[in-house]
């Protein structure tokens, strides 16, 4: 789902940017391809009409008599050569359409002309711009013909040649790149100057062009080579000729095909980046959904066990408060007993009696240390605090267990921090914490096997000893019970499943914390965690 709100969007705004783009590309680059067409269609225009325009001011400034003049004639053309480029010849032709002079390289004085339509056609409009063609010439040319009428009636007409040399070096000077073409084509689609791929002077052009409109127009369509192009086509407005622009749509459209690979780059990549994201992000929030369900199962769990204990220490209070004071009755009949036996020397199996009332008090005094750790479990006993030093305190604890510790062959190795910083804590507590886990570390191991005592410094406001051994280890679902009052896995008659919840809640009473971590067959390590100086409230 996140990966589609965010996926969507980027793509629909991807899709708009790439149509936005790809029209104002194209038209930033067409309108250079128009503006280049409309200028050189303006430079041909202007030379045609300054052609247009010197043979028309010959025939306004002379007569058709000076015109006749041979010698009149041949100096004004060459004039004309020199001045201007492009004039081949000149005639003066009369009404009838028989050219009565001439200058120029051929030999065409007396030519008729009336049943040409070009004639006919300057007869009618008064002023001919003829296409290219052969001719009497056999070389492509043009024709500019200019009818003269004077006031007495007579009428006459003036035509000039020119070679199509000028629209070569203009279509030149455009400077076109190899993959391009321009040419000039007429009405009827044939080619008036050469063309680069399509074909060579008065060719048919393989294409087909609008007609009857005078707009310069760009379209896109497939040459006969098979090549996208896209052409540009200038009709002229004062002749039939019209100016044709072709480049390959590939060369036109190179730097919108840039601009497009790398939006598609970036949006692979931003999509991409988008994907890795998302799966991270939503890979972090399960994660970390499943720790916070986690804690709250464990913290339900240390709610449910504080409850089982707070109950169970109110229960334990009461009976051991009950227990006592038959526990004292039974104590002070016993030891006046005791004393009456001893006082009397008369009394038979005097030994014996004594052997019998010693036990009871024995029974009375461990009666007493039972409902003494009771009390404890039950945290009516207060805590008293005073400066310890815990390595002390661990080697002390370790005295009274190194013999059974060598019964059972078991090796006890200390790696106890040197500078480990004093606490403030209650000893005979945590004399009772360390003596139970360590005691449970022997019971775990049968025959041999290893214990290793660790402590340092954890931070700034607490200290930590682990308790590793190599013996038989938990369970996991022993594990989640190890802590509850009255469970045990040592054999029935060898354990009351009271030390653990009482060392449990020592730890707790002090603002401490205790952690296990257990294999099955590998062994089991407890970690405590105590405060240098406890709250004020851990021992009420």
């Amino acid at each position: 789902m996140m990966v589609l709100v965010t996926v969507i969007p980027l793509t629909i705004m991807a899709v708009i940017n790439n149509y936005e783009y790809q029209k104002s590309i194209k038209s930033e680059i067409v309108n250079p391809m128009r503006s280049m067409v409309n200028k050189t269609k303006h430079s041909f225009e202007i030379f045609l009409e300054e052609r247009l325009s010197i043979v028309r001011f010959i025939a306004s400034s002379y007569s058709f008599q000076d015109l006749s003049d041979r010698k009149t004639f041949n100096r004004m053309f060459t004039v004309l050569m020199n001045e201007y480029c492009c004039f081949v010849d000149l005639g003066l032709i009369d009404v009838k359409g028989i050219q009565l002079s001439y200058s120029g390289p051929y030999a065409l004085l007396g030519r008729d002309y009336s049943e040409q339509s070009w004639f006919q056609e300057v007869v009618v409009r008064g002023v001919y711009i003829s296409d290219v063609f052969m001719g009497y010439r056999e070389f492509p040319h043009i024709a500019i013909a200019v009818q003269r009428r004077t006031e007495d009636g007579r009428t006459w007409i003036l035509r000039a040649t020119l070679d199509t040399s000028r629209f070569i070096n203009l279509i030149a000077a455009m400077g076109l790149e190899p993959e391009s073409d321009a040419f000039l084509i007429n009405r009827a689609g044939i080619l008036q100057t050469p063309s680069r791929f399509y074909g060579k002077v008065l060719d048919r052009c393989p294409f087909s062009f609008p007609l009857g409109s005078y707009a310069t127009q760009i379209v896109e369509k497939t040459d006969p080579q098979g090549r996208e192009i896209v052409m540009a086509y200038a009709p002229f407005l004062k002749t039939d000729y019209a100016l044709v622009l072709v480049k390959p749509r590939s060369v036109v459209l190179k730097s919108w095909y840039t601009l497009k690979s790398e939006m598609f780059f970036i949006f692979i990549a931003s999509v991409v980046v988008i994907i890795l994201v998302v799966f991270k992000l939503t890979d972090l929030l399960v994660k970390r959904a499943q720790e916070a369900d986690e804690k709250r199962e464990s913290a339900f769990r240390e709610l449910e066990h504080s409850q089982k204990l707070s109950s169970i220490g109110r229960l334990a209070a009461g009976v051991a408060h009950e227990v006592n004071n038959p526990l004292a009755i039974i104590n002070e009949k016993a030891g006046l007993i005791n004393d009456l036996i001893q006082y009397q020397a008369d009394i038979k199996e005097k030994t014996k009696f004594l052997g019998l009332t010693n036990s009871i008090l024995q029974s009375v005094e461990r009666c007493k240390t039972i409902t003494h750790r009771l009390l404890g479990f039950a945290r009516r006993m207060e805590v008293q605090l005073e400066v310890l030093d815990l390595n002390e305190l661990i080697q002390e604890v370790l005295g009274f267990l190194e013999k059974e510790a060598l019964y059972r062959n078991v090796d006890i190795s200390l790696h106890l921090k040197d500078d480990l910083p004093k606490i403030d804590s209650d000893r005979g507590q945590l004399q009772q914490v360390f003596l139970n886990i360590m005691s449970n570390a022997i019971s775990a191991m049968k025959d041999s096997g290893r214990i290793t005592i660790t402590s340092w410094e954890e931070n700034l406001d607490s200290v930590a000893v682990s308790i590793q051994d190599t013996g038989c280890g938990m369970s996991p679902e022993t594990l989640r019970h190890i802590f509850e009052p009255f469970f045990t896995t040592k054999e029935k008659g060898y354990g009351t499943g009271l030390g653990l919840p009482i060392t449990y809640g020592i730890v707790k009473k002090m603002g401490g914390e205790i952690k296990v971590q257990s294999t099955e067959g590998k062994g089991t390590t407890f970690t405590i965690y105590l405060l240098k100086k406890p709250k004020t409230d851990a021992g009420k």
